[in-house]
């Protein structure tokens, strides 16, 4: 798999190169700035993007921006964002583009834990999503939502893991619940939230994080 990482601490950006490389991943190109990014896309072809949300020479949302104009440019590349803080506004952008698939946010903290980490930018390399949970917390929790308010507390259990990207074995798992048991959890949740039938898991699972997306919006 082809990375084109963009970090501006030198520190995190050539530990992650080297972890991406411990995993077999081909890092292309690192760089320390937004428009450094889109040319190293532009000319290396990646699958996977991997960049922080804050970068120079704001140290606002420059990363962000940058990673949201390739996935307009390039619907199929898998865009991985990793920011210090829970920042749901920035959360809800990266959200508007899961239509394709492919796209995660997570803390950085996220990368202390290796597997967890690895685990979280193949599932997104490979069409699906990564959503921190703290970050979805977050959004669940954000405001007075109608919608949400219909969902049983292990309704919402199951969203939030749902959310992360977790298919229905993994949250059988992590719930001590059959796997009849967390689909039948999943119809009783679209149905409250007025979500359209959807074939497939990765389907269902974007249609949940478009619901949060749009409860996140100020």
């Amino acid at each position: 798999m082809r990375v084109v990482l963009a970090e501006d601490s030198v520190l995190l950006r050539e530990g992650l190169i080297r972890l991406l490389a411990a995993a077999g991943m081909d890092v292309v190109a690192a760089v320390d700035e937004a428009e450094g990014l889109l040319r190293a896309v532009e000319e290396h072809r990646p699958e996977l993007v991997v960049t922080d949300v804050r970068m120079p020479p704001t140290h606002t949302d420059e990363g962000l921006r940058a990673a949201l104009v390739l996935r307009r440019q390039q619907p199929g590349l898998a865009v991985l964002v990793l920011s210090q803080y829970v920042e749901e506004r920035y959360a809800a952008q990266l959200l508007a583009s899961a239509s394709a698939g492919g796209v995660g946010y997570l803390l950085k903290d996220r990368v202390a834990d290796v597997a967890e980490f690895i685990d979280a930018l193949r599932r997104v390399a490979s069409g699906g999503t990564a959503l921190d949970p703290e970050v979805v917390a977050q959004l669940l929790l954000r405001g007075n939502s109608d919608p949400l308010e219909r969902l049983t507390p292990r309704e919402h259990e199951v969203l939030q893991l749902m959310a992360e990207g977790r298919s229905n074995a993994g949250i059988g798992q992590a719930l001590v619940l059959s796997e009849g048991a967390v689909g039948k959890h999943i119809g009783n949740i679209f149905t409250k939230l007025d979500l359209p039938p959807a074939e497939g898991d990765h389907r269902r699972v974007l249609a949940v994080l478009q619901f949060l997306k749009i409860r996140s919006l100020p």
